[in-house]
């Protein structure tokens, strides 16, 4: 007899996370996990909340309320309880929520949970199967693998600049440069999710619980996947030189912004494309077939040669027309270009939620695809403290008599 097939769900359905983090590294992060099915619990300040609540732009009402749009992009799916851990009280709530859960990401800085009392070493003791994901700067100063910055307190500029990328950022000549987003949280936050799946997985087969160590610092790192093997094999230091064609420039000007042009390829390939650009007399010097060619000659007589076609035709077409002879394209879009990209549309990559005002928030889906799973849900963020009744009178073993004294208190 065929056996019925199970209703669609998500692969982390039944993980609950203990989310003790904020601004961007960490909550994209549980983002991450609350996207895939966990039941995330944001551990949040009374009265205040995470610092990603305050930091703008912000979306106002009519009344006079406002929400930081940076929040809303980063917290839906997710749960609040407002907790002091400095009270006794609340600190006995959180312990007792901590053996009902399977995982606790920690961003608050090196060392904050350890000298509230509630670091690994006695989380642990509570729950031995508890991953417990530490996202910090440089590394934890107590976890595996210490280092002489551990102690350091750091964000998305420093481990920018840390990590090497403001040298390899900018135009030849100039200052360090930061990428134009932050990637110094995101990148990380990618990673932590990651570590802790894998530690998670590690669960499956040994029953145990993990310390996941991720440093910002590290993350950065090893996504410097082309200059460093460069340094590693030839000793030399990569900046913003235009020594070579792929350094130099790949963006051209179209008649409506730019097109982005790669793989380049070997001499056989640039003849097509001069051929297809009416230019088969530029054949005739191997420096226009790529080879022995440095960057400023690419930039000054190469890069011309190309603009003079694509700089007359629309960027659509540009990339269009040499992608069906072989080349890499892309368009370099803005983040208008973005939110209406039709690509990114039939992907599912733009979901609208509440921005807890009564009106609607548009914001960047998981790019996360997996066949026959359910749809990713789409919960608003929640308001501060939105869940500390449901919570903290459930796991949280308080009573509805102490949830009320400690909301007088304000420590809730």
């Amino acid at each position: 007899m065929a056996t019925k097939p199970s209703a669609p769900s998500l692969p982390l359905e039944g993980i609950r996370v203990m989310d003790v983090t904020h601004i961007v590294a960490g909550p994209f992060c549980s983002m991450i996990l609350a996207d895939m099915g966990a039941e995330v619990i944001k551990i949040e300040r009374p009265g205040i909340g995470e610092r990603g609540r305050s930091n703008g732009p912000f979306i106002d009402g009519e009344d006079g309320a406002r929400v930081s749009a940076r929040y809303l992009g980063l917290n839906r799916n997710k749960k609040s309880v407002a907790l002091d851990l400095r009270d006794p009280r609340c600190k006995a709530a959180f312990e007792r929520m901590v053996k009902e859960s399977d995982i606790l990401l920690d961003n608050w800085g090196p060392g904050a949970l350890r000298r509230l009392g509630l670091g690994y070493d006695i989380l642990k003791e509570l729950n031995p199967a508890l991953i417990y994901t530490s996202l910090t700067g440089y590394g934890d100063p107590d976890g595996p693998a210490p280092g002489p910055y551990s102690d350091w307190p750091a964000n998305n500029p420093c481990v920018q600049g840390m990590g090497g990328w403001m040298t390899v950022t900018g135009e030849p000549g100039g200052g360090p440069q930061m990428v134009g987003d932050n990637i110094g949280d995101s990148v990380p936050g990618v990673w932590a999710a990651l570590g802790t799946m894998m530690a998670l997985e590690s669960r499956h087969r040994t029953g145990e619980g993990a310390f996941v160590d991720m440093a910002m610092y590290d993350c950065m790192a090893t996504h410097m996947t082309s200059t460093m093997p460069f340094y590693q094999a030839t000793g030399m230091v990569s900046g913003r030189e235009r020594n070579n064609m792929l350094s130099a420039q790949l963006a051209l000007k179209a008649n409506d912004g730019y097109v982005v042009l790669a793989g380049a390829g070997g001499p056989e390939k640039w003849k097509v494309l001069w051929r297809f650009m009416d230019r088969e007399d530029l054949i005739e010097d191997d420096r226009y077939l790529g080879i022995g060619v440095s960057g400023d000659f690419y930039m000054n007589n190469f890069v011309p040669e190309l603009e003079a076609w694509t700089s007359v035709r629309a960027k659509a077409e540009v990339a269009s027309q040499l992608t069906e002879i072989g080349y890499s394209m892309g368009i370099v879009q803005d983040q208008a270009d973005l939110d209406q990209c039709p690509h990114l549309e039939a992907r599912g990559m733009f979901i609208n939620g509440g921005n807890n005002l009564g009106g609607m928030f548009r914001t960047v889906n998981t790019p996360i695809k997996i066949s026959g799973a359910a749809e990713t849900p789409n919960i608003q963020p929640p308001f501060l403290g939105a869940n500390n009744e449901e919570i903290l009178c459930s796991i949280g073993g308080v009573s509805q008599e102490d949830l009320e004294l400690m909301q007088s208190d304000g420590v809730i």
